[in-house]
């Protein structure tokens, strides 16, 4: 492969705006003839850790790992359907934010570019709310493309 993006990582959730990015992403594959590196991060909550007993945590935490390995095996055959290469990966981001995450794992597969949805968040509700593509902005040292909701 002789391309600008040999490898492309591209975060994603399950989510309407996470699947934008990923569907930008399989078309930026075609066209530069790229991998994509598929990452969902299963990320817990605190307060859910603290409220839940040993026994509904397990529950909890075997339901969100399906769900991620669930968007993981829809996005890996989207990819393969449109005939791009992929890999999937599933992290947890037990001690560290999402935003880490996506970094290391950048860094980690030698990722040429990340692309990901955001919601595109403004006032209140991004004070709130935060963005993690916001942090990946600030602590990347790859290239970001950042796909907006429709809304």
């Amino acid at each position: 492969m002789n391309s600008l993006y040999r490898r492309i990582l591209v975060p994603i959730d399950g989510s309407d705006t996470a699947e934008r990015g990923l569907q930008e992403a399989i078309g930026l594959a075609k066209a530069f003839d790229s991998s994509l590196v598929l990452l969902s991060v299963v990320e817990y909550y605190p307060m859910m850790m603290e409220m839940a007993t040993a026994t509904t945590w397990e529950l909890i935490s075997n339901d969100l790992r399906s769900h991620h390995e669930r968007v993981l095996d829809r996005a890996h055959e989207a990819a393969k359907s449109a005939g791009v290469a992929s890999e999937t990966h599933l992290e947890d981001a037990a001690a560290a934010r999402v935003c880490d995450v996506i970094v290391d794992q950048a860094r980690e597969h030698r990722c040429d570019l990340i692309v990901m949805g955001t919601h595109g968040r403004r006032g209140i509700e991004h004070a709130m709310v935060g963005s993690d593509a916001e942090r990946v902005i600030r602590m990347s040292t790859v290239p970001l493309l950042l796909v907006k909701s429709q809304k």
